[in-house]
C-alpha cells in the first residue's frame, strides 16, 4: 500500500469516524458507536498493514492479519444487515428484507456472497501476494483497485436502489 493511499484511507476513515460520533453525541443513537467502531477498525488494520509493511517480521504480520480480518468482517456485516437491510429472518422475502428493487432473489445473495469475496480481495496484500507468475506487482494492485470500484458500485445499487 503506497503512502498515497494509506494518508486517504486513513483520512477518510478517520473523517467518517469523527461523523458518527458527532452524530452519536447530538441523537444518541447507540448505533453510530457501532459505526465508529466499524471505522476504527478499518484505521486500527491499515496501521497495523502499514507496519507490517515497514517494519516486516512475523507479529506484525499476524497483527495486520488478524486487525484485517476483524476490520473485513466487521465491514460485511455492515454493508449486508445495516446498510442493505438484508439478513433479515422475519421478513416478507426470507433472509432478505421487506422491499425489493429486484424480483429475482437469487440475485441478493450472489451480492452478498461478491461484497464479502471482494471485501476479501483487499487482504491479498497483508498475506503477502505481492506478485503472481503471470502479473507484476502493479498489475495485481490496479486489478484490486478496480474489484474495489465494483464493490462500492454494487454496494451501492443495494443500499440507495
Amino acid at each position: 500500500m503506497s503512502a498515497t493511499t494509506v494518508g486517504e484511507t486513513l483520512k477518510g476513515d478517520q473523517i467518517a469516524a469523527m461523523e458518527c460520533m458527532r452524530r452519536l453525541f447530538e441523537e444518541r443513537d447507540k448505533m453510530h458507536a457501532l459505526n465508529g467502531l466499524k471505522y476504527m477498525s478499518t484505521i486500527v488494520a491499515v496501521v497495523m498493514r502499514t507496519g507490517n509493511d515497514h517494519v516486516g517480521g512475523m507479529s506484525w504480520k499476524i497483527m495486520a492479519g488478524a486487525s484485517s480480518g476483524v476490520a473485513t468482517i466487521a465491514a460485511s456485516y455492515w454493508d449486508i444487515v445495516m446498510d442493505w437491510g438484508l439478513l433479515r429472518k422475519n421478513s416478507r422475502n426470507p433472509w432478505l428484507r421487506d422491499k425489493l428493487i429486484i424480483s429475482n432473489k437469487f440475485v441478493y445473495f450472489v451480492a452478498i456472497v461478491l461484497n464479502v469475496l471482494l471485501r476479501l480481495a483487499w487482504m491479498q496484500s497483508v498475506l503477502g501476494f505481492r506478485e503472481t507468475p503471470f502479473l507484476h506487482k502493479r498489475a495485481l494492485i490496479a486489478i484490486v483497485a478496480c474489484l474495489e470500484i465494483i464493490r462500492r458500485g454494487i454496494w451501492n445499487f443495494f443500499r440507495y436502489g
